[in-house]
């Protein structure tokens, strides 16, 4: 076990009857709340000094009073001049509405802090809370051992950069201790940050529940908190709850008595390990769970909906997460610091899931399994997010990032590791190829755009909270994940792991930054032996301090190797300098002709290597299973001899390769480095292939052309052509499965039987069409037997809804509403967006945005399904651009990806028309844009890169395709 602060059975009694004596405090504060609700809204003060709350006996009244810009509370930053040391937090959500129509909560908060340096000031971060005045003070502050407070002279809250602003008579003393105390009532909103509630219907009775999501900046949502993740400290959590609720938090629950002459009680939990503030969690639910017997190292705990756990869709979760965190101690050599891990599975939750230390707060879909109607995906879903959370356990967790600009480390980290958890848990899942397909191919795209960022950004680049929201995207999970893959693979994963286990001991309850990292793996590298150009930090800065990644070009006539940054428009700008140039160092491997796996390191812009030469019936792939994060060109004579090795045996190159032959050479002719058809032509041997990677990389690519082309005239010869190549497959699956009665045995063939389905249909071959249509319609005559296959779910319920009308619709729509499982609640969703009916596609839309039909929390996916269909695309776009304004202001709380969803809507975009749309889009809103102002500059570049490709390529495809399709097999 990690070490921790611990307080004994005797003290711990009583804290609980001093916190007891406060409940009638709390009790008072919920009164007044409906006059103080006006606090809650954050709105910028009208002058350029701090806002102060003036307490008088009415309502609260806010004024203003004029100070000096640049003063320390108009900084994002909180100063250096204090360090919390402990929390005591009690909190008492409120799980019915009050008289005024609120779910409130109220609560109090002392917090133990050590003064660093002198100052006369205490900035402390709270948010969204209504804070209790003191003698005209919005705080108590004493001094704790010997040291004296100085008297407060004025306090306020900051409401632009979030802050309780306290200003004393005299100085805080270096190195002396202070309590600040502070009494607070909030809103249990709905809006999935902070402190929140979730609600959710069983047996026919509504239910509410409150729970948590801190991270980034919403513990200070909670209770007034130093809320950065350099302050850690260590917490009490007390939570007053009604009798038939359980409580839950970080620490182990030790303390649970009544309240006298109420329906409550009060529960405490042991003092957390030093922690920062976004890893904190409570909720308190009527709840059951499944767990590991007595007498565990590690209590674990699986926590959801009563219904759920009672149809076992928590077995899966629990019988895996001990396996994982075995693992994890193993590749860790380190010990789980805690001593239990609480899973809960919330109805309403903005991310996948959270790694709250001690207690993982999941999206239903996330952790729960039911075999009868999951499919395989969901299951591998549920495999790897557990793996990513309990990876955090150790790193991020036990040793934390310094500040939100190294997040790649925490979140990329956690992206890799989650692969070889999962696949350690489920070995025959080929789990280590998978990351390729699911992680690296997709954040290339992203990465290949001029308006891409670099894995770590500068200190000083990222300070509001909007800075830090944008950072939650690809580039940080899925890129951080690659590149950490391509380390992990030149210097080994054992050397890799031996790296990070010292940097754990070393840093184990405090913050890092990544050279931390790179020095304690360049010790296990000199230890090792290990033979490199350049120290790691060297090679990987390249990586990290940059954006994007290059192009290797291999001619095997000369032997000449080069580098240059890859850009999908290469007409782009790229406007971000770099110090290093955009050049890397990059690992190169090759095989040639299926022989021994071969490596160079290019260290400059080019080099010659006679080994990557060869005779005339050779041929040459690099890049061996995509371990470095490059895309790959060649000379001409050798794509020729890859296409005809694919086509005369294919299966002599590996499947990884045989995926990324097909994945560069499509991005290679969005980039005008190679012809179209050259990237056409290497789907030719998918008629003869099998494998789920190469079809899927395919199927992704050809996507781009349907998304271009689905508009025009050649959309009729590219569906033939589509129709040839994967009618085999469909075949192939019909055998393999007699006649669609059994489910593959291999986990990638069920994946690929899903895309021998859904080409199939898509490209009109007539018995796929039927079949899914039949499967539909056999369920409509009878709802309560839904026999179809969980894994072909989706594409059968998209086919039947696209092929039926309103009865269809509306039938899916009634069973989606009785749903209790929210694996089939998502393809349910997704299914009703593939309607051809304009108006249901509008009155879907609108239905994204009533809590009541479709969750906050699928709002975002919901729409950009919607926006995936060609019939939908301009609906979708009108519809985010006519609510804009009415979804940053009613969904901006941590329940909507903006980014994510500016990029899904507009990802079609390829028209002079709809680039000035955007444009347009950007002017309205300029300032209001949050965190998708990003998205939007990505948005307008792949517009533009759009617009010049299919001006160069659309007749060329148009030809290839009507040449090809005619062709007999």
């Amino acid at each position: 076990m990690g070490k921790g602060v611990y307080i004994s059975k005797t003290v711990a009694v009583a804290l609980v009857v001093v916190a007891i004596a406060a409940v009638s405090t709390i009790i008072a504060l919920s009164v007044v709340y409906a006059q103080e609700k006006s606090k809650n809204e954050a709105t910028p003060p009208t002058t350029t000094g701090p806002t102060i709350i003036a307490t008088t006996t009415g309502p609260t009244v806010m004024t203003t009073t004029p100070s000096t810009p640049k003063e320390p509370w108009q900084s994002y930053r909180l100063p250096d001049s204090l360090a919390p040391v402990s929390y005591n937090v009690t909190l008492w959500p409120r799980l019915e509405i009050n008289k005024d129509g609120l779910f409130i909560f109220t609560g109090n908060c002392t917090v133990v802090f050590r003064c660093v340096k002198e100052t006369d000031l205490i900035i402390i971060h709270s948010n969204k809370l209504n804070l209790t005045t003191f003698n005209g003070h919005h705080a108590k502050l004493r001094g704790l051992n010997g040291a004296t407070a100085p008297g407060m002279k004025l306090t306020w809250l900051e409401v632009p950069t979030q802050y309780l602003v306290v200003q004393l008579y005299g100085l805080l003393q270096a190195d002396s201790m202070y309590e600040l105390y502070t009494d607070f009532v909030g809103e249990l909103a709905d809006d999935l940050g902070g402190f929140y509630r979730s609600e959710y219907t069983e047996d026919g009775v509504n239910k509410v529940l409150a729970t948590t999501q801190m991270q980034p900046t919403d513990a200070r949502k909670a209770f007034p908190c130093f809320d950065e993740p350099a302050m850690k400290a260590v917490f009490h959590i007390n939570l007053i709850h009604p009798n038939n609720t359980k409580a839950l938090s970080n620490g182990m629950n030790y303390g649970n008595i009544n309240v006298d002459g109420q329906d409550l009680h009060y529960t405490t939990f042991e003092p957390t390990e030093i922690m920062s503030t976004y890893l904190l969690a409570f909720v308190v639910c009527d709840f059951e769970f499944i767990g590991t017997g007595p007498g565990a190292d590690v209590m674990i705990r699986i926590w959801a909906r009563r219904k759920a756990i009672e149809e076992k869709q928590g077995d899966y979760a629990l019988e895996k997460t001990g396996p994982i965190l075995a693992f994890f101690e193993d590749y860790y050599n380190s010990p789980y610091p805690l001593k239990k891990s609480d899973q809960i599975a919330l109805p309403d939750f903005s991310a996948g899931a959270m790694e709250n230390w001690g207690l993982i707060t999941y999206r239903e879909t996330a952790l729960l399994y039911n075999p009868g109607v999951s499919s395989n995906g969901d299951k591998e879903w549920v495999a790897t997010v557990i793996s990513h959370e309990l990876a955090h356990m150790w790193f991020g967790n036990l040793v934390t990032m310094r500040w939100w600009n190294d997040l790649w480390l925490n979140e990329g980290f956690a992206t890799y590791v989650s692969y070889l958890g999962a696949n350690y848990t489920e070995p025959t899942w080929t789990m280590p190829d998978l990351i390729v397909l699911n992680e690296i191919v997709g954040v290339m795209g992203v990465d290949a755009l001029a308006s891409s960022h670099p894995l770590s950004s500068k200190v000083e680049d990222i300070q509001k909270p909007e800075d830090i929201s944008q950072l939650f995207d690809s580039i940080t999970y899925s890129k951080g994940a690659a590149v950490l893959r391509m380390l992990s693979s030149f210097i080994t994963e054992d050397v890799f792991s031996k790296g990070l286990h010292s940097y754990l001991e070393e840093f184990k309850y405090n913050t890092t930054i990544y050279k931390d990292l790179w020095r304690h793996l360049q010790m296990e590298v000199d230890k090792a032996g290990i033979m490199l150009p350049f120290p790691i930090e060297d090679i990987m800065n390249r990586w990290i301090l940059q954006m994007g990644f290059p192009v290797i070009t291999i001619n095997t006539q000369t032997g000449k190797i080069t580098q240059k940054h890859f850009l999908l428009d290469p007409d782009s700008v790229v406007e971000t300098p770099s110090e290093f140039d955009y050049k890397w160092f990059v690992p190169v491997t090759w095989i040639k002709t299926g022989g021994a796996e071969q490596h160079y390191w290019l260290t400059d812009t080019e080099a010659t290597n006679a080994n990557v030469t060869f005779g005339i019936n050779d041929w040459l792939v690099a890049n061996i299973d995509m371990k470095g994060f490059y895309r790959v060109n060649y000379d001409p004579e050798n794509w020729d001899r890859l296409l005809a090795k694919l086509s005369s045996r294919h299966q002599d190159i590996p499947i990884i390769n045989r995926m990324q032959i097909i994945d560069d050479a499509f991005n290679l002719a969005r980039a005008k480095l190679v012809n179209t058809t050259l990237a056409l032509m290497t789907t030719k041997f998918l008629n003869k292939e099998f494998e789920y990677m190469p079809w899927q990389a395919a199927s992704r690519n050809l996507d781009y052309f349907f998304l271009m082309f689905d508009r025009t005239e050649v959309y009729g010869p590219m569906q033939a052509y589509i129709k040839k190549q994967v009618t085999p497959l469909f075949m192939h699956f019909r055998e393999m499965t007699e006649n669609w009665t059994q489910i593959p045995e291999k986990h990638t063939d069920q994946y690929n039987q899903v895309n021998a389905i859904s080409l199939a249909c898509s490209a009109g071959v007539a018995a796929c069409e039927e079949l899914t249509t039949g499967w539909f319609r056999q369920w409509m005559n009878n709802p309560s037997n839904n026999t179809i296959n969980p894994n072909l779910k989706s594409t059968v319920y998209c086919n039947g809804i696209a092929a039926g009308g309103v009865a269809e619709w509306d039938f899916a729509w009634r069973m989606y509403k009785n749903v209790t499982i929210a694996s089939e609640a998502d393809k349910l969703m997704y299914g009703l967006s593939c309607s051809t009916q304009p108006w249901l596609l509008n009155r879907y839309l609108d239905y994204c945005l009533d809590p009541e039909k479709i969750r906050k929390q699928d709002a975002t996916s919901v729409i950009i399904s919607i926006a995936s269909n060609p019939i939908g695309q301009a609906l979708a776009w009108d519809f985010i651009r006519a609510k804009w304004d009415l979804i940053v202001n009613d969904y901006g709380g941590g329940s909507f990806s903006f980014g994510g969803l500016i990029s899904g809507v507009t990802k079609r975009f390829s028209s002079e028309f709809e680039y000035k749309q955007l444009l347009r889009f950007k002017e309205d809103h300029a300032g209001h844009l949050g965190s998708a102002a990003a998205a939007l500059e990505q948005a307008l570049e792949r517009t533009k890169a759009n617009m010049n490709w299919v001006a160069m390529n659309k007749e060329m495809v148009l030809e290839w395709f009507t040449s090809e399709s005619s062709i007999t097999a």
